[in-house]
């Protein structure tokens, strides 16, 4: 009894001082003015200091999924009758885009598996973006495929992915967004009534993250809140905005856990992953942007919202994203919820028919 109340008080000691380093990450990138500073500040403050810390770090599941359903509440508010109509006449383009970019990935995995000597068939499943937490379990069932560098890879390059890709959209490039801009144009400080309609919208996101859980959906604690919210507002029953402070609470709870995530020192050969995490990583943003051009020209929308759409990161941090920079969110959601499920559905069968393909094949030439 003594020994698990032990183990409980230290657990929650650890969380404190994640909690304690994740604020000050916070704080720090808050100051220096960066793109989404409550996400990054307490992603890049844990991962630096977990590094060098005598305890080690506990940041509940818990606190990350409420942070994904006040994130998913407001996605969801963007999706509307006319929104869903926009969608639906994009879903060629969605499928075109999706399998480029997996394709692409594909291509990368091929030339940086010949370079580096790591197999291929790890490099692969490593670099399919948006999928990790599918992409490790495939990694499990698959004899023959390293784990732990795929494990390495997914996450390296999600972390890649939400550190760069801010800068980008923020940058000249894509026409450039004060990070700062959105407090000043918050309305007054003064958070929309919750009632009634907040608290049926607040049900609701936590009854269908529950549902999506027990159903096995990819990320159920943000696509379940989505397709709530998304349901409920096309419906016509309208939820209040979330103040941006609100905002950067759920991001705050997301960061923290997601800092905690990469762990090199349980990594072989450690200098030639990274190097193949930060090679593929880049590349699979250059051509996300080169894609993306595609349908600003084809459809006139924004190019941070087309890059936003593409770019392979989660859907949750691309969401996050789109709100800084008043992207158009259910453009955005639709093409990574469209890729979310072609991944989680479609690839792993394709990847394991072209695994036994290329069992067979070699098994020829012996």
């Amino acid at each position: 009894m003594n020994i698990k109340h032990l183990d409980k008080e230290n657990k929650w000691l650890r969380f404190l001082a994640a909690l304690l380093t994740a604020l000050a990450g916070g704080i720090v990138f808050s100051f220096l003015q960066t793109p989404i500073p409550w996400l990054l500040g307490p992603m890049a403050a844990i991962l630096i200091t977990a590094r060098f810390r005598k305890i080690e770090f506990y940041w509940p599941p818990g606190i990350r999924d409420t942070g994904l359903i006040v994130v998913g509440y407001s996605i969801g508010l963007s999706f509307t009758q006319d929104a869903l109509v926009q969608i639906v006449h994009k879903l060629p383009s969605m499928l075109v885009m999706t399998v480029l970019i997996v394709s692409f990935c594909a291509g990368i995995a091929f030339v940086v598996s010949r370079l580096t000597g790591v197999d291929y068939p790890t490099v692969l499943t490593g670099s399919i973006p948006g999928g990790l937490s599918q992409m490790i379990l495939f990694a499990e069932e698959v004899k023959g495929i390293d784990i732990t560098t795929v494990t390495f890879l997914q996450v390296a390059r999600l972390l890649m992915i939400v550190f760069f890709v801010p800068f980008i959209i923020f940058g000249p490039l894509l026409g450039g967004v004060n990070p700062g801009a959105r407090f000043a144009s918050a309305p007054g400080g003064q958070i929309d009534s919750l009632f009634p309609n907040g608290i049926v919208f607040a049900v609701i996101c936590v009854v269908f993250a529950i549902l999506g859980k027990k159903l096995k959906f990819p990320t159920p604690f943000l696509l379940g809140p989505i397709l709530g919210t998304a349901i409920l507002n096309i419906a016509d029953l309208k939820g209040p905005a979330l103040h941006p402070y609100i905002l950067d609470i759920s991001q705050f709870m997301i960061g923290g856990y997601i800092g905690l995530l990469l762990k090199p020192e349980k990594l072989h050969h450690k200098a030639r992953v990274i190097t193949l995490a930060l090679i593929s990583g880049m590349l699979m943003i250059i051509a996300s942007l080169c894609f993306s051009l595609y349908l600003v020209h084809r459809y006139g929308i924004s190019p941070g919202t087309s890059f936003l759409s593409l770019a392979p990161g989660g859907m949750d941090q691309m969401g996050i994203l789109a709100h800084e920079v008043n992207a158009d969110l259910s453009m955005v959601t639709g093409y990574q919820l469209f890729r979310l499920f072609f991944i989680y559905f479609a690839v792993p069968p394709l990847l394991r028919l072209f695994f036994r393909y290329r069992e067979r094949h070699r098994g020829n030439h012996i």
